[in-house]
């Protein structure tokens, strides 16, 4: 951060040019990296904003056609300009790739796709150099087939790694132990020959399940956190949380009518998802996290609010960051739904974390986007949940808009839960898709064939056609993710919801003891008239004064009273009284 001083400055105005510098310094604590100066009032995470990349499709360094760590560690000055603070990296351990990497083969290594350890421990280092962190995703569930703990355990009922896994037998020949489905499809059980058990699979059945009410497994688990800690990591994104348990009895599932995509009966997940104990696993994974002041994000599927607030912890001793993909699922351009999903995660009682999309959902580019305004509509949502109170995730590509190519045919699917539900479920492969850099050939990706293709867009939806263009959405991240790094009221002031009966407009206040900020987003197709009544908050005489706006003209003229907003448009402002 650079200050420019006049040369002819007096005393007070001097101190007071210091005390603000103090006040800008202060509010923006997660550009630092020094972990025990960001603990000292906050945590740091707290004022972090993270970013997903999905190791596959960011930066192909040796030219393979699949992405690896020496490529994203050419990318760090973009991802540090861009106003990135810590890196969520999907899983790049060794894999047989069956779920692409969510199939670990060893929890302590990198899989040679990727790099290798040294890689890893450079790209550490060059991210500590830029003040960017780096946070895993750990698969805690299962591992792969093929990791050598699940080899062991299927070799004989006898074998020392027999009990880290699910073992059952059968209803009866042929029938598995219960009804469980898959949430790849079919049976959540496979029938091993070799023992004459069934093993267990919550997901595909390469993916059999770790038996965590094995003390020796949880211990295991909370030992690989502690060896990446050690290497500098930053915390975990925790993958499928909710399923680490299974009802010791196997009760089986309650079915509901219909069936899913993949042709089976939906069923109640009630006896294999968010079982109690699931919260003392994820209280001792917090104990090894607080000793590196790093931070744990949850895969945290909950059907109401009231199922996220227990991943915070009845003392705040469990999750950080539980992800609240009600949020993410609102799915329309709604100022009501979002006000609702936003007053309900804040009367959670934890701090807020904000998706609109990751490499499990289709990107917000499509879902939201109008055919017509679909940039616009991408700024828009950036001015939501990058305003909002509390810790914004992006996922790759999000501050392009880059957009969802999904597959055309089946034969040409890579995703094995497309490769099962199609053409109902077509699988994820079209939010995955390679980053788009440049206007070259693969967008800039790699010089080879990439693994999944780049779809059309990138032609004009890149980095570097987009640095160019002060209008594009690229730039309005850049501008808004300043804004938040050096606004105190946008790390650390209360949400004041505005007008909350306008079906058009979402605004709201956001502010600290000195400062006030006004957000005001048009959701409509149409230009909209929004009253700001701010007496009651202390604005008998409100200005406002523009911080960052896409308007073709004013919002207001200086003295607030209504702001005039332009179709799906943005304004922020300070306020002020006259």
């Amino acid at each position: 951060m650079r200050f420019s001083v006049p040369k002819l400055i007096s005393k007070t105005s001097f101190l007071a040019l210091l005390a603000a510098c103090c006040l800008l310094l202060m509010a923006a604590p997660s550009r630092a990296q020094d972990a025990s100066a960001d603990h000292a009032d906050r945590a740091w995470w707290k004022h972090a904003v993270f970013y997903e990349i999905y190791p596959r499709s960011f930066a192909d360094s040796n030219n393979d056609g699949i992405g690896d760590l020496n490529g994203i560690a050419s990318k760090l000055d973009y991802l540090h300009d861009l106003g990135v603070d810590a890196i969520w990296i999907s899983p790049c351990f060794p894999s047989p790739q069956k779920d692409f990497g969510y199939d670990v083969s060893d929890y302590e290594n990198i899989d040679p796709m990727y790099g290798t350890l040294d890689d890893f421990d450079h790209l550490v280092a060059a991210g500590k150099a830029r003040h960017v962190r780096v946070v895993l995703d750990f698969v805690l569930n299962h591992s792969s087939d093929q990791h050598r703990w699940f080899l062991d355990s299927k070799s004989s009922r006898t074998s020392a790694y027999r009990d880290w896994y699910v073992w059952r037998d059968g209803k009866a020949p042929g029938v598995p132990p219960n009804n469980w489905i898959s949430d790849f499809g079919g049976s959540a059980w496979t029938f091993d020959a070799t023992t004459g058990q069934y093993y267990y699979h919550f997901f595909e059945v390469q993916q059999p399940d770790l038996n965590w009410r094995n003390p020796a497994v949880v211990k295991a688990m909370y030992d690989v956190s502690r060896w990446w800690y050690e290497r500098g990591v930053a915390g975990f994104r925790l993958d499928a949380v909710n399923a680490l348990y299974e009802d010791p009895g196997l009760h089986d599932n309650p079915v509901l009518p219909g069936k899913n995509e993949f042709g089976d009966p939906n069923e109640e997940n009630k006896y294999n998802s968010d079982l109690p104990e699931v919260h003392e696993a994820l209280r001792g994974l917090r104990k090894v996290a607080d000793q590196y002041d790093s931070v744990l994000i949850g895969e945290t599927w909950t059907d109401d609010i009231g199922g996220l607030k227990k991943y915070y912890g009845e003392h705040d001793n469990e999750l950080q960051l539980p992800m609240d993909f009600l949020f993410t699922m609102v799915n329309k351009l709604s100022p009501d739904e979002f006000r609702k999903q936003i007053a309900t995660v804040e009367g959670a009682g934890g701090w807020p974390v904000f998706v609109i999309s990751n490499h499990d959902i289709q990107r917000s580019y499509n879902r939201y986007g109008d055919g017509q305004h679909n940039d616009q509509i991408a700024k828009l949502l950036a001015a939501l949940y990058l305003t909002l109170r509390g810790t914004p995730i992006l996922y790759y590509g999000e501050e392009l808009g880059m957009e969802n190519n999904d597959p055309k045919t089946k034969e040409e699917v890579q995703d094995p839960y497309g490769k099962t539900g199609w053409p109902l479920q077509k699988g994820r492969d079209g939010e995955r898709t390679p980053m788009q850099w440049t206007t070259a050939p693969n967008a800039g990706f790699s010089s080879a064939k990439p693994w999944l293709p780049v779809p059309p867009s990138y032609k004009t939806h890149n980095v570097e056609s987009e640095l160019k263009d002060p209008n594009s959405i690229l730039n309005f991240y850049r501008k808004l993710l300043s804004l938040r790094h050096t606004e105190a009221a946008l790390l650390d002031g209360d949400y004041l919801p505005l007008n909350e009966d306008d079906s058009n407009v979402i605004s709201y206040l956001r502010r600290t003891k000195d400062e006030t900020i006004l957000v005001a987003i048009n959701m409509s197709a149409k230009t909209c008239k929004a009253s700001i009544s701010l007496a009651l908050l202390g604005f008998p005489h409100p200005k406002a004064i523009p911080l960052l706006t896409d308007q073709s003209s004013p919002a207001s003229g200086g003295s607030l009273k209504e702001i005039v907003l332009d179709p799906f448009s943005v304004y922020i402002a300070r306020i002020t009284n006259e």
